[in-house]
């Protein structure tokens, strides 16, 4: 399935507090549940102004749907075509 990363520029985000972010994961599963298995999300990275978010979904506008649905921003969605790490340096 394609992974896809996802960002949401939230102004002031790093600032949030555990509550606050436990409450916007929690929205987000709820709609996850309502759209059904052909999207999940992988994890986020909360910056100072933005979350990261990896999902893997069936095409783009799933994950367009999904942030409609939960009423997050999603400014910028972009397919990942490769991961690399450390080991792929090795031969």
């Amino acid at each position: 399935m394609p992974q896809y990363v996802v960002e949401r520029d939230m102004p002031g985000v790093g600032q949030a507090s555990p509550a606050d972010l436990q409450g916007a994961a929690q929205k987000s599963c709820d709609v996850l549940r309502e759209m059904g298995p052909e999207i999940q999300w992988v994890h986020s990275y909360v910056t100072d102004d933005r979350i990261y978010c990896i999902y893997r979904a069936p095409d783009e506008q799933m994950i367009r749907d999904h942030a409609e649905k939960g009423g997050f921003p999603a400014n910028r969605i972009s397919q990942v075509r490769s991961v690399i790490d450390p080991t792929t340096a090795e031969a």
